[in-house]
C-alpha cells in the first residue's frame, strides 16, 4: 500500500499517542481485546439487469476483526484490524463505499477490490477530560463516525472529532479527511476522496421529554488537482474529474424515534436540508479528439432534501409505519454516508432506500411502508416496501446498487465494442419498486466499554438474513431483466 509521508506521518503518530499515553498498563491488565469473526454469505443475480454478461455474485466471505481497547483516566484507546477472504468479491462489510464493491468498471488495478485483503478499520486516541460530563470525548485518529439516520455521517475515516452526548443536550464537531482505504488492494482513493476535507457540527436538545430538535452543517472543501484530458493518451478511471466546495445546513426533529430501545406509542423522525455551493468539472475532448476550447465549466450547485416518517406501535412486539423522502436534481449527499439506520425500530439497521437498489438523495423520491417485529432481546424483523421516481424525468440519479449498462455491438457479428452506463430514458421518473426483508435472531448480549458504541453496534453473538428484490420501472426501458435481487446471511460472533 502506497503512502505518501503525510498519510505516514500521521498513522506513525497516531500510533505513538496511542503507545504513549498511559492505556498499556490497562490494556494489560484489563485485556480489553478480542476478535469479531464474521461468515456471510452472498447471492446476487442481474446488478446489471440482464444488460451485460455475469453481473451476478454467489459466495461465501470470511471477515476477521481483531481488536483491542485500553482507558486510564480520561485516556482512552482503541485499534481495530480486518482480514476477509472469501470465494467471490462479496460484501462482509455494510460501510463499503458504493465504488469499492465490486460495481465500479475501472481499467486501474491499484483500486481493484480483491477477493482477500487486510486493512486497518479504526486506530484513534481518545480524551474525555474536556468537561465533567460522562458522554463526552475527543477522538483522533480513524474512526467510526456516525449519526443517526447514516444519512450524512456512516463511515471510517481519519478524523478530530468531538462527541458530547447527555440526556438533555447532544453535539458533535469535528474535521476530517480521507487520506487512504488502509487496505491491501485499494491502493488508490476514490477521485472524489482525493484532497476533499470535511468539517461538520451539528446539536441536538429535548424541548420537551422525548422530543428533540436540532441544527446540523456540514462542508467540504475539495481543491484536489484535476486531471485533463490528452490527445491520443488513453484516460484512467481514477483521474479527478470535478472539485470545489459544498454546504449543507439542515434541521431536525424526533422522538428519539432511531431508538430501537424507546417503548413510545408513536414515533416520529422529519428532516429539512438545503445545499448549495460550486463545482469545477473537467471537459471531455471534442469529439474529433482535439481539446477543448475550455479546459473545465463551473456550476453552481443549489438543492434541497427532506425525510420524514412516522411508526405506530401496535403493541409491545408489532410495530408498522410510514415513511416519505424527496431530494431536488441538484441535491446530493456528503459521501460520508451509509443511509443505514434503524427507522423500522428494531435493531438491525436496514438501508433508508432499498437493500438492493440502495438509492441515494439524488433526483429521487420515495414511499415506503413497512412493518417491524421484535421479541425480547432474541429475534427482531422488518418487512419493507418502497416505490422509487425521479424527480426531473429528464436528468439521472445518484449511485445506486444498480449497474445497468447500453452496448454498443457489430451489425454483423453481433460481438459487444463497448459498453456505457444505461441512460435513463427521458420523461419517464418511475425508477421501480422494491421488497425488503430483514431477520436477526441473537444469542447472547456481549458487555463492550461504552466508548466503543459507535465502533461496534452489535451483541455478542447473531445470524441475521438481510435481503431485497427490486423490480425496474419504466425509466429503465424495455430492455430489462424484470427482477434483480441482493441477499446475504450474516454470522457474527465474538470472543
Amino acid at each position: 500500500m502506497k503512502l505518501n509521508p503525510f498519510v505516514k506521518a500521521g498513522i506513525g503518530l497516531t500510533f505513538a499517542l496511542l503507545w504513549s499515553c498511559p492505556t498499556l498498563a490497562a490494556l494489560t491488565e484489563d485485556k480489553n481485546f478480542g476478535l469479531e469473526v464474521k461468515v456471510t454469505g452472498q447471492s446476487e443475480d442481474d446488478r446489471d439487469l440482464g444488460t451485460a454478461s455475469g453481473g451476478d455474485v454467489s459466495g461465501v466471505g470470511l471477515d476477521l476483526r481483531p481488536w483491542v481497547y485500553g482507558e486510564s483516566g480520561a485516556w482512552s484507546a482503541y485499534a481495530m484490524g480486518q482480514a476477509v477472504t472469501s470465494t467471490d468479491i462479496i460484501e462482509t462489510d455494510t460501510l463499503q463505499q458504493s465504488d469499492s464493491d465490486g460495481t465500479q468498471t475501472t481499467d486501474n488495478g491499484d483500486r481493484k477490490t480483491k477477493k482477500n485483503y487486510l486493512a486497518m478499520r479504526e486506530f484513534w486516541v481518545g480524551y474525555s477530560g474536556l468537561t465533567p460530563y460522562p458522554g463526552e470525548i475527543l477522538k483522533l485518529g480513524r474512526q467510526r463516525l456516525r449519526n443517526d439516520d447514516g444519512q450524512w455521517r456512516d463511515t471510517n475515516i481519519e478524523a478530530l472529532n468531538w462527541t458530547f452526548d447527555t440526556t438533555l443536550l447532544r453535539a458533535n464537531a469535528g474535521i476530517a479527511e480521507r487520506f487512504s482505504e488502509y487496505r491491501t488492494d485499494l491502493k488508490e482513493l476514490a477521485p472524489k476522496d482525493e484532497d476533499r476535507l470535511h468539517v461538520f457540527g451539528d446539536v441536538a436538545t429535548q424541548w420537551s421529554p422525548g422530543n428533540w430538535v436540532g441544527i446540523r452543517g456540514h462542508h467540504t472543501h475539495d481543491d484536489g488537482k484535476l486531471d485533463y484530458p490528452e490527445p491520443g493518451v488513453a484516460g484512467d478511471s481514477l483521474d479527478k474529474k470535478q472539485n470545489g466546495d459544498i454546504s449543507w445546513l439542515g434541521l431536525t426533529a424526533d422522538s428519539d424515534a432511531y431508538n430501537w430501545r424507546n417503548t413510545n406509542t408513536v414515533n416520529y423522525w422529519g428532516s429539512i436540508t438545503g445545499m448549495s455551493g460550486d463545482t469545477d468539472t473537467v471537459n471531455p475532448l471534442n469529439a474529433d479528439g482535439t481539446r477543448p476550447t475550455e479546459a473545465k465549466r463551473g456550476e453552481d450547485l443549489n438543492g434541497w432534501a427532506t425525510d420524514i416518517g412516522l411508526r405506530l406501535r401496535l403493541d409491545p412486539q408489532w410495530q408498522v409505519g410510514a415513511a416519505y423522502a424527496r431530494a431536488s436534481a441538484e441535491y446530493e449527499q456528503t459521501g460520508l454516508e451509509s443511509n443505514r439506520s434503524n427507522y423500522t425500530g428494531t435493531r438491525s439497521r436496514v438501508h433508508r432506500f432499498g437493500e438492493a437498489f440502495r438509492g441515494e438523495m439524488n433526483n429521487m423520491q420515495t414511499a415506503t411502508l413497512f412493518g417491524s417485529w421484535m421479541l425480547n432481546d432474541e429475534y427482531d424483523a422488518s418487512l419493507i416496501y418502497h416505490k422509487f421516481w425521479r424527480v426531473d424525468g429528464n436528468k439521472p440519479v445518484g449511485s445506486n446498487g444498480i449497474n445497468a449498462v447500453e452496448n454498443n455491438t457489430d451489425d454483423v457479428t453481433g460481438a459487444i465494442l463497448s459498453s456505457t452506463s444505461l441512460p435513463l430514458e427521458d420523461g419517464n421518473k418511475d425508477l421501480g419498486q422494491e421488497m425488503d426483508l430483514v431477520v436477526t435472531k441473537y444469542f447472547k448480549q456481549g458487555l463492550l466499554p461504552a466508548s466503543l458504541s459507535q465502533s461496534i453496534d452489535e451483541p455478542s453473538a447473531l445470524v441475521r438474513f438481510r435481503g431485497g428484490v427490486f423490480k425496474p420501472g419504466d425509466a429503465y426501458g424495455k430492455e430489462v431483466d424484470s427482477y434483480m435481487h441482493r441477499a446475504f446471511v450474516d454470522v457474527v460472533w465474538r470472543f
